[in-house]
């Protein structure tokens, strides 16, 4: 028992250790900011959920207004979503405005302008639906493909029907042609041709790793079950069929955990955390975090490390909570590896104290 005693000692004070040893600090204050991407070694595009697109100087403190030409509806959930960057080009996800209060998961791509964005649809999820839930969305670039993630907009078992977007991971190439390897096209025959995976409920979490070249994705679950999995081409997370270990907020129960011929999650959490948004960590400000996944929760407003390395053993770590509220974002700079967040309110920076 004595042994015992010492390891979860031990666990403890390098817990406090890695919390004690990171500094937080508020760069600018925003109004409801959603995604982010470093656009140079000194600048992130981001967007606020209610219409604006922004670039900030994270050493000036300066920020840029800039201009575009969305058809958006700020609904619910809904709004400017995820927004990424590369060679010279932006995409963005959003609430699409389909008329009568119907919306969509959709993605719009622009080369960069400093005054003004002209994007242009390279992607709608359809059918277009009368709800405030559920939009997902991240963006990631792989290669000459842009994955894209769309949630269910609340209606539950759509995400089980592959001849309609919601609640899928999205696969096309970066001007919105289809790839002809996609599961349509590789005996998925009654499948979307831009759909690479059902079963999702909210996914707000997308992220190509450095290491294995393997897209990773967070979900939030209902009451409880929200996870952290690998983006599997073909498969089937299973919701609404299955509810990760969580109930309907009524209370009542949805489904099973995981059952066979499901995708598995990696990692759950029962009670849910509300998982946001993702990345595998590699830098030099945080060395020893090379290969973690980075977790962050809008609900008790932590980050978390991941040591997903042994899938029998992951390792969980809370590195803070509750300090900078609600956390929507998170983007590791591309020179330094210091890490910064949206919130609710702000962009913060975390280094080493």
């Amino acid at each position: 028992m004595a042994w015992k005693r010492i390891i979860i000692v031990l666990f403890f004070i390098s817990s406090v250790c890695e919390a004690d040893e990171i500094k937080l600090s508020k760069i600018v204050s925003l109004n409801q900011p959603w995604g982010s991407s470093f656009i140079n070694d000194e600048e992130i595009i981001l967007t606020e959920k209610e219409g604006k697109i922004k670039i900030v100087n994270v050493n000036t403190k300066k920020i840029y207004d800039i201009e575009h030409n969305l058809n958006y509806l700020v609904y619910g959930q809904g709004g400017l979503l995820d927004i990424l960057y590369k060679d010279k080009h932006i995409w963005i996800s959003y609430s699409e405005n389909r008329g009568d209060w119907k919306t969509s998961t959709s993605i719009a791509k622009a080369k960069l302008n400093r005054k003004k964005l002209s994007f242009t649809n390279i992607f709608q999820a359809n059918p277009p639906i009368d709800s405030g839930y559920h939009f997902g969305s991240r963006l990631v670039i792989k290669d000459n493909y842009l994955f894209a993630s769309a949630g269910e907009r609340g209606q539950g078992m759509i995400a089980q029907d592959p001849t309609s977007h919601p609640g899928s991971i999205i696969r096309i190439h970066l001007d919105g042609s289809i790839p002809k390897d996609n599961p349509k096209f590789t005996g998925k025959d009654n499948w979307l041709p831009e759909i690479f995976q059902i079963g999702i409920r909210n996914p707000q979490g997308l992220f190509l790793s450095p290491f294995d070249r393997k897209i990773y994705m967070s979900n939030h679950g209902a009451k409880g079950g929200d996870w952290f999995g690998e983006v599997k081409k073909g498969e089937n997370y299973g919701w609404k069929i299955l509810g990760w270990g969580g109930t309907n907020y009524s209370g009542t129960k949805i489904g099973p955990k995981w059952k066979p011929g499901f995708t598995k999650a990696i990692k759950y959490w029962v009670p849910s955390i509300a998982v946001s948004a993702i990345t595998i960590y590699k830098g030099e400000e945080f060395r020893e975090w090379n290969g973690y996944a980075l977790i962050t929760s809008l609900k008790d407003m932590s980050l978390r490390s991941l040591d997903f390395s042994n899938l029998k053993d992951v390792k969980e770590n809370i590195v803070f909570e509750n300090q900078i509220g609600r956390i929507r974002d998170i983007q590791v700079h591309p020179t330094t590896g210091k890490i910064y967040f949206l919130t609710k309110d702000a962009l913060w920076l975390m280094e080493k104290n």
